[in-house]
């Protein structure tokens, strides 16, 4: 598998990196033995990016992971990098109660999740979002502690705007942003992306088929269950929902064209948008994630690209990306 660097500071990493969120929460029910076999799966496949959160249904992500590197070859272990985000409060409702940067939870935070993972160090280590009260530079300083003492191989963000980005990398050298971007959320390319570039951050990507509505399997009369998180999702909601897949229909002509899925095209368009960029793909069955292999060997010309363009303009999506309440705890330069 081609291989892209997480920014001038960070690791050599598989071009897909593969986001498992989803096998344990906010998309309705999933198989534990098929999420471990789709894990085992992206390993083989050259697969070496795996993201979590230590808030993913409470710390049932990172023991997932933790029993797939266990139990996956030795070889495939080895090349296996983790990037985890933290900070997020929980209730045992499963409420969420804001953010917590503060230094001493950030190594709090830390401990724990290298005891459910399993291993002795976590090779990106990120805040989700920005904790309001809490100084980035104070953030990021923590993490910086823990890469001193090998807890910690590199400092990553999450979801900050392109100021907050300067203040972090100023602190210490930051290897990556993570942030969402797809052919339907573009925001980054107008100040943080070139910020990132001109700093050496890399990015990965989340949300490159926005949850599933730009991955063409979609239907416009799915029911979704109360606690599946697009339920609530603002872009899955009435007329939203159905203008949104009416562009689902127009990127599909182009696909069908090429002899390839909406969803290899969409995740395609991602990597086209240059080498410092990883997608993550939120395969939670081995089928999925087959298919979303398959971008890799897609390739976008000039023509395909203004196609693509012409039928997902930037902006053309109905909808924001989260429910109000979630928009909130965004980095203020990341709100509409």
């Amino acid at each position: 598998m081609r291989t892209r660097t997480l920014g001038t500071t960070g690791p050599q990493v598989s071009a897909l990196g593969l986001g498992c969120m989803g096998m344990s929460a906010l998309y309705g029910d999933a198989d534990r033995a098929e999420s471990i076999a789709t894990i085992h799966a992206a390993l083989d496949a050259g697969v070496t990016l795996l993201d979590t959160g230590d808030f993913y249904a409470m710390g049932h992500n990172e023991m997932l992971i933790g029993e797939a590197l266990r139990t996956a070859p030795a070889a495939s272990r080895e090349r296996a990098l983790v990037s985890v985000k933290f900070g997020a409060l929980r209730d045992p409702d499963g409420n969420w109660g804001g953010y917590d940067g503060r230094p001493a939870a950030v190594k709090n935070f830390a401990a724990y999740s290298l005891q459910r993972l399993g291993v002795d160090h976590i090779d990106v280590y990120r805040i989700a979002r920005l904790d309001p009260d809490v100084p980035i530079e104070e953030t990021v300083g923590a993490i910086a502690e823990l890469v001193e003492k090998g807890h910690v191989r590199h400092v990553g963000l999450s979801e900050v705007g392109a100021e907050t980005i300067r203040r972090a990398a100023a602190t210490a050298p930051v290897a990556d942003l993570q942030i969402e971007y797809s052919l339907i959320s573009r925001d980054i390319e107008r100040d943080i992306l070139p910020t990132t570039r001109e700093l050496g951050i890399g990015v990965t990507a989340y949300g490159v088929l926005s949850r599933g509505l730009i991955s063409g399997h979609f239907g416009r009369d799915r029911q979704l269950a109360a606690h599946d998180f697009r339920a609530h999702s603002p872009r899955f909601q009435g007329e939203n929902l159905q203008h949104n897949l009416d562009l689902v229909e127009a990127l599909r002509k182009i696909a069908e064209q090429k002899g390839v899925t909406v969803a290899q095209i969409a995740i395609a368009w991602v990597l086209s948008r240059g080498e410092d960029i990883v997608p993550l793909v939120g395969a939670r069955t081995r089928e999925r994630l087959a298919e979303s292999l398959g971008a890799l060997d897609v390739s976008l010309d000039e023509a395909d690209l203004a196609a693509i363009e012409e039928a997902v303009p930037a902006h053309a999506a109905a909808g924001e990306r989260y429910p109000a309440a979630q928009m909130a705890h965004l980095d203020s330069e990341r709100r509409p």
